[in-house]
Parts: structure tokens; C-alpha cells; sequence
């Protein structure tokens, strides 16, 4: 049964991947949905509330809320696809490696991530930004450093455990060589947990994004991006609370459509699961 019929079947991947699909649209039409300049500041304007012309009111330098949360998620979604892509590849092969070579190998990679595991993901990617300072650049290679064990461990232990099966065996009986198995045979095999996690770590990506964003270690304003906007609300929330709860909503809403396709995906993708659907 492939994954598209998939996430038709099950209801909470449904409405996941509705929202995620949704924020995709905003971000790829955000000129036609909205007019305004996301960075063009009209201090006449400032503070303005939900009103006719501004539906989401505008910010302390009179910028448009609606057009930042607009391109807020085309940079949210950019950064953390990009970010967990990359992590996922580099995290898939080194697994793989580990998963189905020898136990030296084995041993080096693993425990190498285990020292990146050692730290909580949110302060590592705080000392990373630390150290390299504010950019799209520096953000992409702090999410996906902290995100390379988790894809690693993942496909290391589906590795080890297809690499027992009986169809291996059979591979190398019949010729094949090692990376042919493991690239033709064992990683076909070994994607549903990936793609599960996959859709997991897209949610942490957001979440991390936007705090660092809150934390000014993020991609640095003007650049419309929900964290940073969140930031620059903070000292006006009690007075003026619409600056802060709007950006707010497309960060819960998208982290929440994240979680409810990798919950779906993985009620569907697991045997164990399949009774609870």
C-alpha cells in the first residue's frame, strides 16, 4: 500500500497533511494573497488594530501582520525543510553504515551522535547560533546538526533488523555486493520509520526555528519570520495582545499539522499500531 493512499486512509494524517498543505499555499502565493510589503514600514500606521484595510492589524513600524505571517511561514517552511532534508540524508547514510557494517564502524558513528545527544536539542542549536551568529545559513546548519541522531538511530536499528531477513541472504548468495544490498534491497525497506520521523523532526524544526527567532539568534529582522516577530511583540503583548497571537496560531498550527501526519503516518506504517487506527 503506498503512503499516499496512506494518508488518505487515516484520518488524523488527513486533516495533518490539510493544515501543512494550506501554509504550503500561503507560502507560494503569498504576492497574490496579499498586497503589502511584508518589510515596508509605515510609522503612521503603527499599531494599528484588526481592522477593514489591515485584517490582522500592523506592528510597531506600521508593517501589514497578515503579509508577515503570510512570508513568515514561506521562511519557516523553507528553513526547516532544508534543515531536516539535510539532516536526514547525512543521518540516513551514516545509520545505514552503522546498521550494516561491521561493529567498529558501528561503534565510531554511534557513538559520535551519542555525544550530540548528550546536550538538549534547543541549547545546542543556542550554542551553535552563539558561536556562528544570526542568518538563514547559520540557522539551517543549527537545525540540522541536532537533528542528525535522531535519523541516524532510527535507520541504524531498521538496518540491523532487515539485515537479518531472509531476502539479504538470498542477495548475497546470488553476488551482490555489500552497498548494492543496502542500497537496492535493505534502504527501500528501512523508509517508513525515516518518513515518519521525517514528518516529526519537521514539527521540532519549526518550533526550534521560532525560538531562536524569539531569542533575537534567528533569522534577524525585517525578514518576516514568526519567531522573530514574536520577539519583537513581547514588550507590547499586554497592551496591544493581537501583535503576538497571530503569529503564534500559524506556529502552533503548523507544529500541530506536523505532529498529526507523523502520528498518522506511524499508526499506519506500524504493525502494532494498525488496531488503533
Amino acid at each position: 500500500m503506498s503512503i499516499i493512499k496512506k494518508i488518505f486512509e487515516n484520518k488524523t494524517t488527513l486533516i495533518g497533511t490539510v493544515i501543512i498543505l494550506f501554509f504550503i499555499f500561503l507560502a507560494v502565493f503569498a504576492p497574490l494573497i496579499t498586497s503589502y510589503n511584508p518589510t515596508g514600514q509605515n510609522l503612521l500606521e503603527s499599531l494599528q488594530l484588526p481592522n477593514s484595510k489591515h485584517i490582522f492589524g500592523t506592528d510597531i513600524f506600521g508593517q501589514d501582520i497578515f503579509s508577515r505571517v503570510v512570508y513568515g511561514a514561506r521562511m519557516s517552511l523553507y528553513l526547516s525543510s532544508v534543515s531536516v532534508a539535510i539532516s536526514a540524508v547525512i543521518g540516513v547514510f551514516l545509520g545505514a553504515i552503522a546498521g550494516y557494517f561491521n561493529k567498529f564502524v558501528d561503534e565510531i558513528i554511534m557513538r559520535f551522535f551519542d555525544i550530540l545527544l548528550a546536550f538538549p536539542s534547543i541549547l545546542l542549536a543556542i550554542a551553535i547560533m552563539a558561536v556562528l551568529g544570526q542568518g538563514e545559513l547559520n540557522l539551517i546548519l543549527a537545525i540540522s546538526i541536532y537533528s542528525l541522531p535522531r535519523f541516524a538511530r532510527i535507520t541504524r536499528g531498521t538496518v540491523y533488523a532487515e539485515k537479518q531477513k531472509d531476502y539479504v541472504e538470498a542477495a548475497k548468495v546470488s553476488g551482490e555486493s555489500k552497498w548494492s544490498i543496502l542500497i537496492r534491497y535493505i534502504l527501500p525497506n528501512s523508509l517508513e520509520p525515516i518518513i515518519v520521523q521525517f514528518a516529526l523532526r519537521m514539527a521540532t524544526a519549526i518550533l526550534s526555528i521560532a525560538a531562536l527567532g524569539f531569542l533575537s539568534l534567528g533569522v534577524p529582522p525585517p525578514t518576516p519570520e514568526w519567531g522573530t516577530d514574536l520577539a519583537l511583540s513581547f514588550q507590547y503583548i499586554q497592551v496591544y495582545p493581537y501583535l503576538g497571537i497571530f503569529p503564534g496560531i500559524a506556529i502552533f498550527l503548523v507544529v500541530i499539522g506536523f505532529n498529526l501526519i507523523g502520528d498518522g503516518l506511524n499508526k499506519s506504517l506500524n504493525p502494532r499500531s494498525k488496531g488503533k487506527n
